[in-house]
């Protein structure tokens, strides 16, 4: 059955992203608790007042609604994340947000019971005199469990967000910020809450206003708070039954497992995981000690740990998260999908296509699109003439400023014509037109970038003609077809570029150039797919180094002699 398209708007919500979404709502809770904390360093009045908004934002039907659901789903969601991931391979990040998750619960009961269920039930409206009188001086101990409650749900959130954010291109220019605004703001909330507990006990010591602040109307009568803490150890027995629930489950669900079959995965340097059914490629890689690339812990969010499938087995399909990945990548997902989702029934040969030490700059890098793939461009290739002599004449930091000035030129006309100046060798630039745009308008960008390559450097001899003893000449060799475009590299040094036969003539008319003494060589197959009459220019069949068949090119003797036609 295909797939049903769905604009962005309308595509259903995954578990990914309602996890994220009641994450926020829950996180933005916490925020405004802390932010309300923070106003008892100027004093108890403050917080109060503050109080009012939060309640009047929170308990409202329409605030209480989404906090609830966010609450429960969240909760429920939590334990469906610890059941639903097979390996225990996690990260250092991956355990504390796990185990921070699980310590939320316990730590709420106390007040949530003692807040939002007394209210709901007894009409019980606490405020922060009440509350602090009752962590600093009534019950000491559910004091450092409140505070221990802020530090470790701000935590787990944090943890979450940096989880979220850490593979968007620009988190790394806002990371300190947020680092910043993410430390600050407890510290803030501690000592505010420091301050007004210290307020309070000095309050306490008025008689009258300690019996007006903790009157039975407001705090509860005795048998009230005895059904609140039956009510709390009725949730924290719930809360530690799911738990082993889970557990149990996981266990039950291993012995299944390993009793219906295994499945085995083979690798190109010949090694062979095998691995229970329902387990992802990923999982079975950790399990094997396979090193295998991933950063977002098996959530479809980095796509590091994307695989080429070489057995022609039934696949799965991909789950919606996976499909809008592998769509974006421009992947078919018969040949390539993300190890942390698929789960093989058969047995299947697989080539990671990121190199395992890849990290998460491997990706915000974002030049192209990384998968590799087959396409048709038009390669340039431009050199700059007798730059040995130039160093001989110059100071080495004088040629190394003319070398840079003479590619800055290239690249610049290179750019302004629609291509991607993709490597720099030495005083040689290679440059690519055609990634997004179609064979004809390629070639029509690269004959364009001819000219302007020539007017830049004409601008940039007369800007050094004092400092030059001789202009800086240059050839250009310029061809077209089909190559295999993708990274290329060792780790963190992969670059994106071309491979192919295109590139090599480019490569070999730009050396043709010095031979016959002129400044560009285009072969005639550019000009044929630009539409563009070269009628004008002189005809060759050239004989290249590597190559049986001739290519008829056609020479510029001056490389801004571009024939009428070309954009």
């Amino acid at each position: 059955m295909p797939h049903v398209h769905y604009p962005q708007w309308l595509r259903p919500a995954g578990v990914r992203s309602v996890r994220l979404t009641t994450g926020l709502v829950v996180f933005t809770y916490v925020g405004t608790h802390l932010l309300n904390h923070s106003l008892g360093n100027i004093s108890l009045k403050w917080m109060e007042r503050d109080l009012l908004v939060q309640k009047f934002i929170w308990q409202g039907w329409l605030g209480t609604a989404v906090l609830y659901s966010a609450l429960v789903t969240h909760f429920f969601l939590g334990l469906w994340a610890l059941y639903e991931r097979r390996s225990l391979h996690w990260t250092p990040g991956e355990v504390a947000q796990l185990v921070l998750g699980l310590c939320i619960p316990p730590l709420l009961a106390n007040h949530l019971v003692n807040t939002r269920v007394a209210f709901a039930e007894f009409g019980l409206n606490k405020g922060y005199a009440q509350l602090l009188y009752s962590f600093w001086i009534d019950s000491p101990m559910f004091g450092r469990v409140q505070l221990t409650l802020l530090v470790v749900a701000w935590l787990h959130g944090c943890f979450g967000i940096w989880f979220w954010l850490r593979l968007k291109p620009w988190f790394g220019a806002w990371r300190s910020v947020l680092l910043s605004a993410a430390v600050l703001l407890p510290v803030l909330a501690l000592l505010g809450f420091l301050q007004s507990g210290r307020e309070v006990i000095a309050l306490a010591q008025d008689p009258v206003w300690r019996a007006t602040a903790i009157r039975p109307t407001i705090i509860g009568t005795g048998l009230q708070n005895h059904g609140l803490a039956g009510l709390r150890n009725d949730f924290l027995l719930f809360d530690g039954g799911a738990l082993l629930l889970v557990l149990a489950a996981r266990l039950m669900r291993t012995i299944r497992e390993r009793r219906i079959g295994r499945f085995c995965v083979r690798y190109p340097d010949g090694r062979k995981i095998f691995a229970p059914l329902g387990f992802s490629v990923l999982e079975a890689s950790r399990m094997g000690g396979v090193p295998h690339a991933s950063s977002c812990g098996g959530r479809a969010r980095c796509t590091l740990c994307r695989v080429r499938v070489l057995s022609i087995v039934p696949l799965p399909a991909p789950a919606e998260a996976e499909r809008r990945v592998l769509e974006r990548l421009g992947a078919d997902s018969q040949a390539v999908r993300l190890a942390c989702q698929l789960r093989p029934a058969h047995d299947l040969s697989v080539w990671p296509l990121v190199p395992p030490t890849a990290s998460v700059a491997f990706l915000q890098r974002r030049q192209r699109d990384v998968m590799p793939q087959e396409r048709f461009a038009a390669f340039m290739f431009v050199d700059m003439r007798d730059s040995t002599r130039l160093a001989a004449t110059q100071l080495p930091f004088d040629s190394l400023f003319v070398v840079s000035r003479f590619l800055s030129a290239v690249s610049s006309a290179v750019m302004q014509a629609g291509g991607l100046p993709n490597q720099f060798m030495g005083d040689a630039v290679l440059a690519i037109f055609g990634l997004s745009t179609e064979p004809s308008i390629a070639c029509r960008q690269a004959l364009g970038a001819v000219p302007l390559v020539a007017a830049n450097i004409d601008e940039l001899n007369a800007a050094l003609e004092q400092q030059l003893q001789a202009k800086i000449r240059f050839g250009i060799g310029l061809h077209c077809g089909q190559a295999v475009m993708g990274e290329i590299g060792f780790r963190e040094h992969a670059t994106f570029t071309a491979i192919g036969d295109p590139l090599n003539v480019a490569s070999r008319l730009e050396q043709m150039t010095k031979e016959i003494a002129c400044e560009a060589i285009v072969s005639e197959q550019v000009f044929q797919h630009a539409g563009v009459s070269a009628a004008g220019l002189p005809l060759l069949s050239a004989r290249l180094r590597g190559r049986d068949d001739p290519v008829a090119v056609r020479v510029l003797s001056k490389a801004a002699q571009m024939p009428h036609g070309v954009a």
